[in-house]
């Protein structure tokens, strides 16, 4: 899907100093706030972005951005390495 946005210069300078620095700005911006909602995983932030594991890591990081991590997502990880480490 294309989106077309139409803003004054002085607005659009904001995000970045060419139309293309301007829409990836947007694109950056409204992904980590999608993020920051719980709307988007991480994965799908750097699938929308282009990026790698590593490179959202440190986008998300760089915008202060903290992990959408839960008490219920350590429960489930800690369950999931409990059992790979069992003996067998």
């Amino acid at each position: 899907m294309q989106v077309t946005l139409e803003l004054p210069d002085q607005a659009a300078r904001q995000w970045g100093a060419t139309p293309e620095a301007a829409g990836r700005q947007m694109l950056e911006d409204a992904a980590i706030e999608r993020y920051r909602e719980g709307r988007l995983s991480q994965r799908q932030v750097g699938g929308l972005l282009g990026l790698d594991y590593w490179q959202t890591e440190t986008l998300l990081s760089q915008r202060g951005v903290p992990l959408n991590y839960s008490p219920a997502d350590l429960d489930a990880d800690s369950a999931a390495l409990d059992k790979i480490l069992a003996p067998s």
